[in-house]
């Protein structure tokens, strides 16, 4: 995790809170630093991840965790990560029985928008248990990134409905009896990244953006610089912290910095205060 990101969101692996929607939104850069700061930040504060990642090996975000202080292999070894690699799950598939189930079935259906078997790997990869989940602070669902699932041929609205359950199943206190299944779940987290290709002609991309934007408590939105390239400054982050229920003029509060990303860390300055300018 960045200890100056922290510092700006003001809070520590001690302090988490919980409930939230975090949106992860890049535009004209690669905004998955953001993902590998809450991967490490979450297991750093002792909470049961759920990583559905859709966008590259296990081994890249091992190797990048390694520098930020976590091993993803010891953390799901001991059942604290549980990890979904859509890379090589994608494959998988198509070359098992179809009567077994898959979280990405969808892939392999005529029509590519029942994410039902993706929530409910979720779920039971989250659903406390009596085998020593009593040890994890909270559940935690981290997903890079859903506009993948967008490129797959899944609907926005699709996209938005499996948002809506993950979050009553991870977010919400829930305490639900029916005749299959009882469900409690501690409150959680749940945290997605978004790209934002910048394509007014996207529809499905700006109904997904925007569906969530209106949902989250929060959203870190990655821009590359409008003047091109720098070496010295790599993009800018405009936080914004939202309270959905509360009127317009009294939810919103935002920052906005300018980055640059090293090799294990990430700094963080007011516009133009660049410590290479300076």
């Amino acid at each position: 995790m960045f200890p100056e990101l922290n510092n700006l969101l003001n809070v520590t692996p001690d302090t988490v809170e919980r409930g939230k929607l975090t949106l992860l939104c890049d535009a004209r850069t690669d905004g998955s630093f953001l993902v590998h700061h809450f991967l490490s930040f979450y297991l750093k504060a002792n909470c049961k991840v759920c990583f559905v990642a859709l966008i590259q090996s296990f081994s890249h975000y091992s190797i990048v965790g390694q520098k930020l202080g976590v091993s993803l292999s010891t953390a799901r070894e001991r059942g604290q990560l549980v990890f979904l690699e859509g890379l090589k799950s994608s494959v998988d598939v198509f070359f098992q029985a179809r009567e077994q189930p898959h979280p990405l079935q969808f892939l392999r259906e005529s029509c590519a928008g029942d994410l039902r078997l993706l929530y409910e790997h979720v779920r039971e990869a989250l659903q406390p248990s009596d085998s020593g989940d009593a040890t994890w602070r909270c559940p935690v669902l981290l997903v890079d990134d859903l506009s993948v699932l967008l490129s797959l041929g899944v609907g926005a609205v699709a996209v938005l409905d499996f948002v809506h359950y993950c979050r009553a199943a991870v977010c919400g206190e829930l305490k639900e009896l029916t005749d299959f299944s009882v469900l409690c779940l501690m409150q959680g987290n749940m945290v997605a990244l978004v790209h934002d290709s910048g394509d007014a002609e996207d529809e499905e991309n700006d109904i997904l953006l925007n569906g969530l934007s209106h949902q989250s408590h929060l959203i870190l939105r990655a821009e590359g610089l409008a003047t091109g390239f720098c070496k010295d400054v790599h993009g800018q982050l405009r936080i914004l912290w939202r309270r959905p229920s509360q009127p317009t003029a009294q939810r919103d509060r935002s920052l906005t910095y300018q980055y640059k990303i090293q090799d294990k860390n990430v700094s963080f300055f007011a516009k133009g205060m660049s410590p290479a300018i300076l």
